[in-house]
């Protein structure tokens, strides 16, 4: 019986984390998340109207790039502090992958005024487009970065991850 040689495979993490996120499109995967409240089940993401962290933050677990996952912009940006993220300059040449955080406003469903204004984060895809759940969709769409113009950056943040080779 011949031996079969061991070939070595080598992962290419960037590439698939590029792939998840690409591919997260049209994806309800994060349209729900159940908590009791008060002892009544309650929807905490709005049917994904307001799921943005929980997408960006069940990515980077996967990759172990943070440490949890997280219904808020504000705790996933502390996580993403904790965990190494580097805040950088909002420009278009951030590296594929990079986090944006965009500056809060008021739901665009009405229906959830009562939330008040909210931080959106996102992935930042290249070429001035980033990957983000979208408010009247509910899953997460490539779009233009700023929703041409309609939305401020405030801040961007990188990850060693993100500038290796491979």
């Amino acid at each position: 019986m011949k031996k079969e040689k061991h070939r070595k495979i080598h992962l290419l993490k960037k590439e698939t984390y590029w792939a998840i996120i690409g591919n997260s499109c049209g994806s309800q995967l994060w349209r729900n998340n159940y908590a009791l409240v008060k002892g009544k089940k309650r929807d905490l993401v709005a049917n994904g109207k307001m799921s943005c962290s929980f997408f960006v933050s069940s990515i980077l677990k996967l990759f172990d790039l943070i440490s949890n996952l997280h219904l808020t912009v504000a705790g996933l940006e502390k996580d993403l502090i904790e965990s190494g993220w580097k805040e950088i300059v909002v420009s278009s040449t951030l590296p594929r992958g990079s986090i944006l955080i965009w500056k809060k406003q008021k739901p665009f469903d009405k229906s959830l005024s009562a939330w008040g204004k909210h931080s959106h984060a996102g992935f930042y895809w290249g070429r001035e487009k980033a990957v983000s759940i979208a408010p009247y969709h509910s899953f997460p769409i490539i779009h233009h970065w700023t929703y041409h113009n309609t939305r401020e950056i405030i801040r961007a943040y990188t990850h060693k991850f993100l500038q290796q080779g491979k």
